[in-house]
Formats: C-alpha cells, sequence, structure tokens
C-alpha cells in the first residue's frame, strides 16, 4: 500500500547535486528531479567549512542524493579511493545517499564546453563545469535503465 507521503515523494524527487572532488576546491552542480538538467552551481573551498557549507545547500535546494565523480583507471587508485571515503563521510555526517559516476575526461570536456562559449579565465569555471557534466550523465544514466 502506497502512503500519499510515499505518493509525493515519489512525484518530486527531490534535487540532485554533482560534485567534482579536488584537494583545494570542489565544483558544484544542481539538478532538479523533475527537469533532470543539470546546472553548474558554484565552487566551494575544500576546508574546514566545506560541510557546514554543503549541509545547508543540501537542506535549502532540497537534495535528495549526491553523485561524485570518480576516476576508475589503474593510473588513480589512490584518487578513486580518496573519493570513495570522501564520499563515506559526507554520507555517514550529512545522512544522505552518495553514489558514484565516472568522471573520466570530465575536465577537458569542461574546458572544452567553456573554450566553445567563448569563456575567459577557465580554470575559474571548470570544476563546477566538470560537476556539472558529471551530474548530467548520471542523471542520463538513470534515465535510461
Amino acid at each position: 500500500m502506497v502512503k500519499s507521503n510515499d505518493r509525493e515523494n515519489m512525484a518530486n524527487p527531490g534535487s540532485f547535486l554533482g560534485l567534482d572532488f579536488g584537494k583545494s576546491k570542489i565544483g558544484v552542480a544542481i539538478a532538479d528531479g523533475e527537469t533532470r538538467i543539470a546546472f553548474a552551481f558554484g565552487v566551494l573551498k575544500n576546508d574546514q567549512e566545506f560541510q557546514a557549507k554543503l549541509k545547508e545547500i543540501i537542506k535549502r535546494e532540497n537534495i535528495s542524493k549526491i553523485i561524485i565523480g570518480i576516476t576508475r583507471h589503474d593510473k588513480d587508485v589512490k584518487g578513486g579511493e580518496e573519493k570513495i571515503n570522501f564520499g563515506k563521510e559526507i554520507e555517514k555526517k550529512l545522512g544522505i545517499s552518495v553514489e558514484f559516476f565516472d568522471e573520466m575526461f570530465s575536465t577537458k570536456m569542461a574546458h572544452a564546453n567553456i573554450k566553445m562559449r567563448g569563456g575567459k579565465n577557465i580554470a575559474e569555471f571548470d570544476d563546477q563545469e566538470a560537476a556539472r557534466i558529471i551530474l548530467q550523465g548520471w542523471l542520463d544514466k538513470m534515465q535510461n535503465c
């Protein structure tokens, strides 16, 4: 039996947050559960205040799941493990579901997208654009499942 609250949750799945993890800064993207279109949201410093800022975004934007980009190849095992640990920590401390999505070449694609739009200061925007690419890829994959 489906309760009325369950129907509301299915009809309004909340929003999704995409993260492009970096040691000094983290790109952030957001997508509404209905439209399933990812938008660059900004960049957060990877410092002691990161989790508090992330928690605020989760609450304000009604985030139901976080997607973190991860590389899955033999040359970056350490980086992959670091991202998995980062995701587990977020899941544990903030109580939100975290999934991982292959981010192979997301930064390279982000640079190309920014250049194509005539953007300057690529380094200022590449993390949030990479997060958008990661999140949109995950959304597209989920829609096709």
